[in-house]
């Protein structure tokens, strides 16, 4: 398989999730869209990429580097849960990136 054909295959998987997550959230089964964006699949898939492509190290680093971000991930969905019934859908998504953001760069300096 060509390169431009793995790339193009991994486009596909990851737009097929989000057009799941959006199609459900659209028809008000919050749940399931939910479970389709946070199903492992994108995860596992790219683990299985990243160790065909580069081996266990790779992979693992992948992985361990994954977790760090549960935290600004957290803050992110809280923010929005937090403040879109009474701040609007367009300012809760936007401070919920910039807290992702900001705990992004926070957990960058803790670790350095």
């Amino acid at each position: 398989m060509s390169e431009l054909m793995k790339y193009g295959l991994y486009f596909v998987l990851g737009g097929l999730m989000v057009t799941v997550s959006t199609y459900a959230g659209s028809r008000g089964q919050g749940f399931v869209a939910a479970l389709a964006s946070t199903l492992p699949v994108i995860t596992a898939a790219t683990f299985v990429l990243i160790y065909l492509n580069g081996g266990t190290e790779y992979t693992l680093s992948y992985a361990k580097h994954l977790t760090w971000f549960a935290l600004p991930w957290l803050a992110y969905v809280g923010f929005m849960i937090l403040t879109m019934n009474r701040l609007g859908f367009w300012f809760a998504l936007m401070g919920g990136l910039v807290a992702y953001s900001i705990g992004v760069v926070l957990l960058k300096l803790a670790i350095r």
